[in-house]
């Protein structure tokens, strides 16, 4: 496993951007898959975004294509959402998860950051 903590979080006016990073320490970071997902209250937690190890690929999820952009920097151990065109429906807890390549499911976490959309 690797430990995750989130950062960037905080609270915005619709149609702003927030950029989140997720900083990864544990060896052979470089070859983990990771995604970003996001939880608001009384709802389901939700996959938001998807990146493989190698940065090579990525995915998103219907309500946020064309607004976010996962991207990664397997040099500096970290993972970002960019967040744009915010709207109050983003606002959750956002947490990043990773697994390594090889696994089905993500087996690392971090604690979370929340985000705030105001209309």
């Amino acid at each position: 496993q690797v430990q995750l903590v989130e950062s960037g979080g905080g609270l915005v006016q619709a149609g702003d951007s927030l950029r989140l990073s997720c900083a990864a320490s544990g060896r052979a970071f470089s070859s983990y898959d990771v995604a970003w997902f996001r939880q608001a209250p009384a709802k389901e937690r939700e996959s938001v975004a998807a990146i493989t190890w190698s940065g090579g690929s990525t995915s998103y999820a219907d309500s946020v294509k064309g607004r976010f952009t996962i991207s990664r920097d397997n040099a500096k151990n970290t993972v970002y959402l960019q967040m744009n065109s915010l709207k109050p429906e983003d606002t959750a807890v956002y947490y990043c998860a990773a697994k390594p390549r090889s696994y089905t499911d993500f087996d690392s976490w971090g604690q979370g950051t929340q985000v705030t959309v105001s209309s």
